[in-house]
């Protein structure tokens, strides 16, 4: 899922989980953080296709009304910043209700996303940075925790030029928990859906 800010978030295990299990799908699905403008054959047609993907979730996230709905209720962080607490945040959700939404359990899951990570010689440079952090780190299932977030929050106001921006990031998402839970729990089987018919018009 994406934002309209400049400064993309890591939100990782919702695009990993929708865009197709197949190891170059999964591929594609984290390199549309990663990789920016045309696609002209620099990788293969399965990870182009996930990178595909991964840009039109970003675009059906912004614009669906559940979302805007959600980002209404921030009051404490500015608006192009909500949009970054709110993926985080959505991410935790889906990580803490994964039962609800996926087959197999989230740490079987996990650990094939960072097998196949590990298997790709040639990982965008920074993926190729951070992935051995990611797989050591369980980044995806550490999600699971409401209390990680706020080691992710920090880490991104870091990447900030006015990190004061999302000091109150935490505060507001504890106090805005149940009703952005219910957001997420109304807007992401619509996803689910959203995502399945673009994976079966490309295959």
């Amino acid at each position: 899922m994406g934002r309209s800010a400049k400064l993309r978030v890591m939100n990782y295990l919702a695009h990993l989980h929708l865009g197709g299990q197949r190891p170059g799908q999964l591929l594609g699905s984290l390199y549309g953080d990663f990789v920016k403008g045309r696609l002209q054959g620099q990788f293969n047609p399965e990870i182009e296709r996930a990178i595909a993907l991964h840009r039109h979730i970003d675009v059906f996230t912004d614009r669906h009304v559940l979302v805007d709905a959600a980002l209404s209720r921030f009051t404490l962080t500015r608006r192009r910043y909500a949009g970054i607490v709110l993926d985080v945040f959505f991410d935790h959700c889906l990580a803490r209700d994964w039962t609800l939404y996926a087959d197999s359990p989230l740490d079987q899951f996990t650990s094939g996303v960072y097998r196949v990570l590990s298997a790709e010689p040639q990982l965008p440079e920074r993926l190729a940075r951070i992935a051995p952090y990611m797989a050591a780190d369980d980044w995806l299932g550490s999600y699971r925790d409401f209390a990680v977030l706020d080691q992710v929050l920090r880490g991104i106001s870091r990447r900030l030029s006015r990190p004061e921006e999302l000091a109150l990031a935490m505060q507001e998402l504890e106090r805005l928990y149940e009703s952005l839970s219910e957001d997420f729990r109304g807007f992401y089987p619509q996803l689910q859906a959203f995502s399945h018919d673009r994976l079966t018009a490309q295959n």
